[in-house]
């Protein structure tokens, strides 16, 4: 179980400030822990101490990032089981689910301790004319300085860790806010990261309500802001940021092409069309809302989808057995369940599930959604997914692209010129071909365009972003 209380990281030291915000278990709805919570007078002093650490963090070798990110390795192996019972209360992520999660965030980690040391730069030749003849140019990576970090409640371990574990690899301080409804797994990031000799300040891990939490935006000594969370938030504190680099990792409303050729492969269609919907309960950006099917394969996918929804068990996330557990909030499935009752207001139709009790939203099919509904032109975020007929490829790719998001897309095909022409036409970020656009491995690039974001996490990627090229010219002779 959870620890009573937890405390928040400032300056890398533990500090028990207070036990102002609960946690519940998104399951019983019963208070789990209580946790610190930073006022904004912590929040500067985070920040004042990340600027002080910056000389030491860039004297601070990459041997000993990748100690630091090893270390971190070894004990989340360790507490692999805390960590994913944590997640599956703070969460209601099924126990599942949230074992799938811990490996990530060791897989993150990992990653990153292999890019700490090889974060090279390169020799540019200036001999383009004979005024540069004799010069010489060389490129390196330096930190970029204090970063910001905000961080979801959806993947409150991992994608705190695609924030974390790079600015530890390139050497820039960090403060964090975790998501106030899931804190508890970056504050155990925070213990584990307390064991390290990482220098004084370079990293505080501090919850705090949002509208309390301004200084992660606007004060300019931070020099980057690394935000994922909704696209209405996110937009807004780009316009807040003042002249620090934003990246943002926002929603998505992701859609699954399925090709005239899948006739023979529809059971395994089948099975990643229902992961990818309904998985933690539909709560990924790049879970699977809109599912565009072949006429010629519509009426027989569309049989064994249904089978396939209905089949899967709703529950408590802490049984091993369950598949959908739990929203984050009540207040979240009363959400979808208005955006689902006007679209059947539209014309659209139940096809499975469709049942809706306190936080708990059953895995849901419909067709003949509008696509001037907000369930199908916003991310529902949520175990509802949208079936809907092609007769033509190209006709497939434009309904994919009648979107405000770009995120990921998945397509179902084996034809490779249907596989080139989705990657050239597709306004998004991420092309997975035979595969849902849930797909995600931590070391690829990944971010959208549109409403999607801006940026592009994945290790190597988020290094590049929390690190600025510095230029050194050398003359030969003089």
């Amino acid at each position: 179980m959870l620890n009573q209380t937890y405390p928040y990281y400032l300056a890398n030291e533990a500090v028990a400030a207070n036990t102002d915000l609960e946690v519940t278990d998104k399951f019983s709805g019963e208070v789990a822990t209580r946790v610190a919570m930073a006022d904004a007078a912590a929040i500067d002093k985070a920040i004042g101490f990340a600027v002080d650490a910056l000389p030491a963090l860039r004297a601070f070798p990459p041997f000993k990032r990748q100690a630091v990110l090893e270390h971190c390795v070894k004990r989340f192996r360790e507490r692999y089981d805390e960590l994913a019972l944590a997640l599956c209360i703070e969460a209601g992520k099924p126990i599942n689910d949230s074992k799938g999660e811990v490996t990530r965030l060791i897989d993150t980690f990992k990653v990153a301790a292999e890019e700490a040391v090889r974060i090279d730069g390169e020799i540019v030749n200036l001999e383009i004319s004979p005024r540069a003849k004799g010069y010489h140019g060389y490129v390196r990576r330096v930190p970029i300085g204090p970063c910001s970090f905000i961080s979801p409640f959806n993947f409150p371990l991992n994608l705190t860790a695609h924030k974390v574990a790079p600015a530890i690899a390139a050497g820039v301080p960090f403060v964090l806010k975790p998501a106030s409804r899931t804190p508890v797994g970056a504050l155990i990031m925070g213990e584990i990261l307390a064991e390290t000799d990482l220098p004084k300040g370079a990293f505080s891990i501090l919850p705090a309500h949002r509208d309390g939490a301004d200084l992660f935006t606007t004060d300019e000594r931070f020099k980057l802001l690394s935000f994922t969370g909704s696209p209405a938030v996110g937009w807004e504190l780009k316009k807040k940021a003042g002249k620090k680099k934003v990246i943002l990792e926002l929603g998505g409303n992701a859609a699954a092409i399925v090709d005239g050729d899948q006739g023979g492969k529809l059971d395994y269609v089948v099975d990643r069309l229902a992961f990818g919907a309904f998985y933690q309960s539909g709560q990924s950006c790049i879970g699977v809302q809109r599912i565009l099917v072949h006429a010629s394969l519509y009426d027989a996918l569309r049989e064994k989808l249904i089978a396939k929804t209905k089949s899967l068990v709703m529950g408590d996330p802490k049984d091993e057995k369950t598949f959908v557990g739990p929203m984050i909030s009540e207040s979240e499935s009363k959400r979808l369940a208005g955006w689902m009752e006007s679209a059947v207001q539209a014309g659209a139709q139940i096809i499975a599930g469709g049942k809706v009790e306190g936080a708990m939203f059953e895995a849901t099919l419909l067709e003949g959604v509008k696509r001037d509904t907000d369930l199908y032109r916003k991310e529902a975020f949520g175990p509802v997914a949208i079936l809907e007929r092609f007769a033509d490829f190209d006709e497939a790719l434009a309904a994919v692209n009648d979107s405000d998001f770009g995120l990921q897309a998945g397509v179902f095909t084996d034809s490779l010129a249907h596989a080139h022409r989705a990657w050239d036409e597709l306004e998004v970020g991420g092309v997975v071909i035979n595969d849902v656009p849930s797909f995600r491995v931590d070391n690829m690039p990944y971010g959208g365009v549109k409403e999607s974001g801006l940026g592009r996490e994945g290790v190597r990627y988020a290094i590049e972003d929390m690190t600025e090229l510095r230029l050194m010219v050398m003359r030969e002779t003089w």
